[in-house]
């Protein structure tokens, strides 16, 4: 909004010049959703305290855990309007990217909150039945894949992606293929970030490190120059996401201030799955999607560990883990909640850097 209302007044306001600088607007962004989550936060947990919504907790959760029961949940609305209100100021609105990836988090978003309003407020213990919500995250992906098929962002690279590793080889999907690609890449994230939110600070701590690693990759695809020095597709205007991922990243370092253990709030599946969307659809944009195993490496091994788990059980009637997701198994072992917050915090730090180390090493 600041942008297209000021930027256009640089040639008689020469200030108004720092507008045209995606960092100039992306420092901004990330400082505007920091003060946001300040702001609304104290005020949210208190409505959220007032009309009782606190969290329901899993059955065969830790004992420890379990103690949390009643901890103000639905603190993905915070989450939501920390990084859409920044955007709306400091991006481009007309950018393409920025349209679908704001529509993807806001869509999800509103999957996630269906779930813990049926849960916390209606009292329905299984909250949003799986399928449907399944049935959600899947028509969406549907829909933004068929868009980038039909109204690619880049004609040439439409349905192709970056491949590891290797200098201008790019693997191309075919529309049939790349639709169904965007599907799992989507409602795959999405679901990982929710499996990983089960310890204070931990989702929203690893979400940290992958928007911050996504906003370093966003400038370079959308900037020609370097682009072509790291022999990445270039996607023009994709510079423009950099803007939402800093919004990301001052919306979880501003949720996880209230977020750190022991929590004073829980995002739900609210911010859960519109995290996960966002980072997942950012990855399309950018045809960045391989990558994001390696930026989510914690999200990979938290949604593996349910895989196998229940694989495992299935078919030998053995637990390969203590719980699953992986995280409850460390709990369960005896290591302090803290503890497996922060090391897990410290791989996420070190798959966010090997990621972009392999930018260079092509």
């Amino acid at each position: 909004m600041l942008y297209l209302l000021l930027y256009p007044l640089a040639d008689k306001i020469h200030f108004f010049n720092l507008f045209r600088y995606i960092t100039f607007r992306s420092a901004y962004a990330l400082v505007t959703a920091l003060l946001i989550s300040f702001l609304i936060g104290p005020y949210m947990i208190r409505w959220l305290k007032k009309l009782r919504i606190g969290d329901t907790g899993r059955e065969d959760a830790p004992d420890h855990h379990k103690k949390k029961a009643g901890t103000p949940t639905m603190g993905g609305l915070i989450i939501l309007a920390a990084i859409m209100i920044p955007v709306l100021l400091w991006a481009d609105l007309s950018n393409r990217y920025i349209q679908i990836a704001s529509l993807a988090t806001l869509c999800l978003g509103a999957i996630g909150f269906s779930d813990d309003y049926l849960k916390v407020v209606k009292k329905q213990p299984k909250g949003l039945v799986g399928r449907k919500k399944l049935a959600g995250q899947i028509a969406l992906s549907l829909v933004i894949g068929a868009i980038l098929v039909i109204y690619p962002l880049n004609p040439e690279f439409a349905t192709k992606t970056n491949f590891l590793f290797f200098k201008n080889i790019f693997v191309d999907l075919a529309w049939w293929l790349f639709i169904p690609f965007v599907v799992m890449v989507i409602v795959g994230t999405s679901n990982a970030v929710n499996l990983t939110d089960g310890l204070d600070g931990l989702a929203i701590g690893v979400v940290l490190f992958a928007a911050a690693a996504y906003a370093v990759m966003c400038y370079f695809a959308g900037n020609y120059k370097l682009a072509s020095y790291l022999n990445i597709i270039f996607m023009k205007g994709s510079g423009e996401l950099t803007v939402f991922c800093s919004a990301i990243v001052g919306a979880s370092l501003g949720f996880l201030w209230y977020n750190a253990h022991p929590a004073e709030i829980m995002m739900g599946d609210t911010g859960s799955l519109a995290l996960g969307g966002a980072i997942g659809t950012t990855a399309v944009l950018i045809k960045q999607e391989i990558l994001l195993l390696i930026v989510g490496g914690v999200f990979v091994m938290e949604a593996l560990s349910v895989i196998l788990q229940v694989a495992s059980f299935k078919l030998t009637g053995k637990r390969i883990f203590r719980m699953a997701p992986i995280h409850h198994h460390f709990t369960m072992k005896g290591w302090s909640e803290e503890k497996i917050v922060t090391r897990f915090w410290i791989i996420a730090l070190i798959c966010a850097l090997v990621a972009l180390s392999t930018l260079k090493i092509r």
